[in-house]
């Protein structure tokens, strides 16, 4: 590393003894925004003492069941011992165990010698009597002292106020962070990423974060040619750029930039002739369909950006013969508020990091590979406005019409010439990182990360929301840290470069320095895209997770009105948390506001990229009311994570995600319930054997704690794959929308056997996903069983 590259904080260097301390003897209450209905707060502030009996009472706890369950036991005997009732996840606000002063028949695990009661004679107690006295007064005369030398508002991390969490929240201000949105935003005309970088390092280092430094990679980009991609009908020789625009009419005022920036990062270059197959969204029922009726060999594919990812459907086009890939978006995918008919995006085939060192940092040393595109299809974005006139459509449908989703005739034939040309070349990409050490436990850490913006302006001034959040929230807590208190975990900021060509700067961070985060990153919180609409809020989270989640969001809910159901999710989301989630398994976190109608449409149109967002930010937020209320929801969670003894995570959680994610109908699932069952028994022990009397003030011993921490904070690894398709997360714990709870590879595979004469894949999927929940279930058992060795070793 160069002496401008960031690295993780070092205990060593600030003087400071490592991890475990003593934890305070006092239960640690959670922390409560103030900006939250006073009447919730009391219903919903997380305490880190659960309720296991009263949630093992709730109806349908203890049951678990499958589509047909009882036809399916009879046809499989040995799991005919197997509860398949319907599970239900967790609901009590309070987490997992109730207080545990209320309960009078909570019996310890510990074992406690009685007193002795030793009778003592009047001399003993006067030996005795006379030294307390005089330690007595001489502790009062230096507490007086030492009062009156000590500023009274000098906290320090074993405070453990119920309002400090509110009092650090409430110096978050919408003004502010309007402030900083503005100083950001002037900077979005520089393509010049250093710029930008260097204004953000000024900034934290102005509020008096520690060490912030830059970390530069020097990756291989794929960047926009001199002229822009083109498209021509063969039958005519008309020539279109991608937004439709006839190429011998002069470009748009403004629009000539957008056209440079109308393309997919990382295709193949060159030109190809070909007829133009519509295969819709590209799903394996669309391939097998138009395999069966005409030769896709080397011919281009007119596919539909949404409903699965991107890569994984640019995979198949490739395994089915095509040649190349016209990407756009259908209008009636997209809110009717929202005029994209001439749109031009970019993509990316990235799967992360830079492509010239996979698997490695993008650093001095690291063998780099000359491999310049990532696909052998020549892939162009083009608008609706250009398929229109592929497919000859007669004129514009009205806003009044019902919408009719772009379709080529399959009798009609359409050839078309595509040519693509952009350019690769090696370019520094700059991270900026800082930190606030952690006072107990310095080598844990809290990563929080937005991004800034890199080169043209993708998605207009998104990045400034981030980054201007993520600055309101290094302010609010410096300000506390300043007069003493500093939290129990070291709190890693981030501000990442390279985002939307494959999260190239997070990735090539993460890869630097993979050995230490993979012992040591307890959680990741992200402020990607916070601000995508202004009507709904929604959560992505792990399970693990969720109930803090959950708790964090009922902020918006009031007496005189029903409180919805939290929005929160675990499915998979574009943004710089890829790295951690898919090749660290460290629980995630992320905020956003969304449009309802983008929570409803197809998911993945994220993927899409446009140089100028279709509704300004503060078009969407001119109070900056939803900036604020997402800066105190996630900086709630990252306090939490930081400062509480015990992590705020539920093993129970997790392992009844993956209950409900068996309750496909797929073949041989059936298989996968019987160590999906003994998950759960090891998690519910756990929480309730192990966790409980953690929170226990009396029986919080430091070396429960640690052991403890260290087990809830590496279970989400066990559920990391190897194989997966293209563009699917490797952690199985995460689905591709919100609207299936299945495991993604394993409904991917069954639905990859309509395409294939074998079910192989579908049998290795299977084996993929029982050895990760074994693996689960195996870690839970060896974590009880180090605790109880402890237990009999001091007992």
């Amino acid at each position: 590393m160069g002496e401008n590259e960031a690295s993780l904080p070092s205990t060593s260097l600030q003087g400071k003894k490592m991890a475990y301390q003593k934890v305070n003897a006092d239960l640690r209450p959670s922390g409560h925004s103030q900006y939250l209905d006073s009447d919730d707060l009391q219903a919903t502030a997380l305490d880190l003492e659960w309720d296991m009996e009263k949630e093992l009472e709730e109806p349908g706890f203890d049951q678990f069941q499958l589509d047909s369950a009882e036809n399916q036991n009879l046809e499989h005997p040995e799991t005919s011992d197997l509860n398949l009732d319907s599970i239900q996840p967790a609901t009590s606000p309070k987490g997992r165990f109730q207080r545990l002063q209320e309960e009078s028949d909570y019996i310890t695990h510990y074992t406690r010698s009685a007193p002795k009661s030793n009778r003592c004679n009047f001399c003993h107690l006067l030996k005795i009597f006379c030294p307390a006295t005089i330690l007595f007064i001489f502790g009062i005369l230096i507490g007086y002292y030492a009062h009156k030398v000590c500023p009274s508002d000098s906290t320090t991390s074993r405070t453990n106020d119920p309002q400090l969490y509110q009092e650090i929240l409430q110096t978050i201000k919408a003004e502010d962070i309007k402030k900083y949105f503005r100083n950001f935003v002037q900077l979005y005309k520089s393509e010049d990423d250093m710029e930008i970088s260097k204004k953000i390092k000024a900034q934290w280092t102005v509020l008096g974060l520690e060490d912030v430094k830059f970390a530069n990679y020097s990756a291989l980009l794929d960047l926009p040619g001199p002229s822009s991609s083109t498209v021509t009908l063969s039958s005519s020789g008309q020539c279109f750029y991608p937004n439709g625009q006839p190429c011998n009419e002069e470009a748009i005022v403004g629009s000539s930039q957008d056209l440079l920036h109308s393309y997919a990062a990382y295709s193949a270059k060159g030109k190809l002739q070909a007829e133009v197959i519509d295969v819709s969204y590209g799903t394996a029922d669309d391939l097998k369909r138009i395999t069966r009726m005409k030769n896709v060999t080397n011919q281009i594919a007119l596919l539909k950006l949404g409903k699965l990812p991107l890569l994984y459907k640019i995979s198949l086009l490739e395994k089915a013969g095509f040649g190349g890939v016209l990407v756009y978006i259908d209008p009636c995918d997209l809110p009717k508020s929202k005029n994209l008919t001439s749109g031009t995006f970019m993509v990316t085939l990235n799967p992360g990091g830079d492509p010239s060192t996979p698997g490695h940092p993008s650093i001095d040393g690291s063998f780099r590979q000359s491999q310049a595109n990532l696909t052998s299809l020549i892939v162009q974005t083009v608008s609706a406005s250009l398929v229109e006139k592929l497919i000859s459509l007669p004129k514009p449908r009205t806003s009044h019409e019902v919408c009719s989703p772009l379709e080529l005739p399959y009798k009609e034939t359409r050839t078309v010439s595509v040519q693509v040309q952009t350019v690769t070349k090696f370019k520094t990409i700059t991270n900026v990182v800082g930190y606030v050490t952690g006072l107990t436990s310095p080598d844990r850490y809290i990563i929080v990360g937005s991004r800034h913006q890199a080169g043209y302006t993708y998605h207009g001034q998104e990045w400034a929301s981030s980054t201007a959040i993520i600055t309101a929230f290094i302010q609010a807590l410096m300000l506390r840290v300043k007069k003493g208190w500093r939290p129990d975990r070291t709190i890693v900021f981030c501000s990442w470069g390279g985002t939307i060509l494959g999260n190239i700067g997070s990735y090539e961070w993460g890869e630097n320095f993979k050995s230490v985060l993979q012992k040591n990153a307890v959680a990741y919180v992200s402020f990607h895209s916070p601000i995508r609409g202004n009507s709904s809020l929604y959560s992505v989270a792990s399970p693990s997770l969720q109930q803090l989640v959950m708790e964090k969001s009922k902020f918006n809910c009031t007496r005189r009105a029903p409180c919805p159901k939290p929005n929160v999710s675990c499915v998979q989301i574009q943004g710089d948390a890829d790295y951690f989630i898919n090749h660290l398994g460290v629980p995630t976190v992320q905020f956003a506001y969304e449009d309802l109608h983008s929570l409803q449409g197809p998911s993945f149109l994220s993927e899409a990229i446009f140089p100028v967002h279709a509704t300004k930010t503060e078009e969407m937020d001119p109070f900056f009311n939803l900036h604020e209320a997402i800066t105190k929801l996630s900086g709630e969670v990252i306090l939490q994570v930081a400062n509480e003894p015990v992590l705020p995570f539920s093993a129970l959680d997790t392992a009844l995600a993956v209950q409900n994610s068996l309750k496909g109908d797929e073949p041989s699932v059936l298989q996968l319930l019987a160590v999906a069952s003994h998950l759960r028994d090891s998690a519910e022990f756990f929480q309730s054997d192990e966790m409980r009397p953690a929170n226990d003030p009396k029986e919080r011993a430091p070396v429960r704690i640690r052991m403890l921490n260290d087990i809830l904070q590496d279970m989400e690894k066990s559920f990391l794959v190897q194989r997966v398709p293209r563009g699917f997360y490797r952690n199985i714990l995460y689905h591709l929308d919100e609207k299936t709870s299945r495991f993604s590879i394993l409904a991917e595979a069954w639905e990859r056997c309509k395409l294939l004469t074998s079910n192989e894949t579908f049998h290795e999927a299977l084996s993929d996903v029982w050895n990760t929940i074994n693996s689960a279930q195996v870690y839970f058992k060896a974590g009880l069983d180090v605790f109880e060795s402890v237990l009999v070793e001091k007992n």
